[in-house]
């Protein structure tokens, strides 16, 4: 029985479909079609039920997937074992943000692969939040503060923030300087986020209100220098936009708590020691010399 046969109908079970699966796998869906019914004749049973809409699993495929997934993950646990040290191979979806990820964390995955040519790395840039076991990602980088989840996580660096509006903004509607002050503005969000700030060591939760929402912190920027509100935004994505004089800080004694950057992955027993070296690269590279100094935080 193939290994590869394995994992690609575990991929096709997951994805809910050989389209989904082929982009995941990085094959195409003819390789992942005969792969499956390579398997099926191995068992002498029926996998899958496949119709136009995708492909759902049968009661034998069901009970099989799991014993599938061990057997795929016991593999790769293994042939990192026999590996000469140092050296990875096999395949790493990650999925980043696009934000940040293009020119924070993209250089530090380039090198990863520049130092170990067995690996395959596909990685995903985009600010929606990837549902990392539906859509099959071995880890993610995230940015700012993680909310409760049942993924595990690793922080890697530090991450400031702070409030910014543009001089015309302020001009024609006044700098606020309390969290009591910042509600009556308007607030250019992600989402129906909350806010944060700081009192001295105090959390106080802010309940903005804007008309004006976009899910990328640099449309955002665009939108304060525009004049169109307050935004909360990573300095580090701002600090031509600072120096310019393009954006100010408000809020200066009220401060958004600190945030982090961090690698999330599906919970499991032991990370895979390809996570764990991008892990560490990461740390290498944001937690001794951070992307975003307290020197630049207001």
């Amino acid at each position: 029985m193939d290994i590869e046969d394995l994992r690609t109908f575990v991929e096709v079970a997951d994805a809910g479909g050989v389209t989904s699966a082929a982009l995941r796998l990085g094959v195409s869906k003819s390789m992942v079609s005969r792969r499956l019914v390579r398997l099926e004749a191995e068992l002498g049973v029926q996998l899958l039920a496949r119709s136009t809409r995708g492909a759902s699993l049968t009661e034998a495929g069901a009970t099989f997937r799991d014993y599938a997934a061990r057997i795929s993950a016991e593999i790769d646990v293994a042939r990192e074992t026999i590996l000469p040290a140092g050296e990875l191979r096999g395949r790493l979806r990650i999925a980043a943000p696009l934000s940040f990820g293009p020119t924070h964390f993209a250089s530090v995955i380039a090198q990863m692969a520049l130092g170990h040519p067995q690996l395959q790395i596909q990685t995903c840039y985009s600010d929606r939040f990837v549902d990392l076991i539906a859509e099959g990602y071995d880890c993610a980088i995230r940015v700012g503060i993680l909310h409760d989840s049942n993924l595990v996580a690793r922080r890697v660096g530090p991450l400031y923030g702070t409030f910014v509006a543009s001089p015309d903004y302020i001009k024609a509607h006044g700098s606020p300087e309390t969290p009591e002050e910042l509600v009556a503005h308007q607030a250019l969000m992600q989402g129906t986020e909350v806010w944060q700030v700081m009192d001295g060591d105090k959390v106080i939760t802010v309940r903005p209100q804007g008309r004006f929402k976009a899910d990328n912190g640099a449309a955002l920027a665009v939108a304060a220098a525009a004049g169109l509100g307050i935004a909360v935004l990573p300095v580090d994505l701002i600090r031509d936009h600072l120096g310019s004089g393009v954006l100010v800080p408000v809020m200066k004694r009220f401060p958004p708590p600190p945030a982090g950057i961090y690698v999330v992955r599906p919970p499991g027993q032991h990370p895979a020691r390809k996570i764990r070296v991008l892990t560490e690269m990461l740390i290498e590279c944001f937690d001794h010399g951070p992307a975003l100094p307290k020197t630049a935080n207001p």
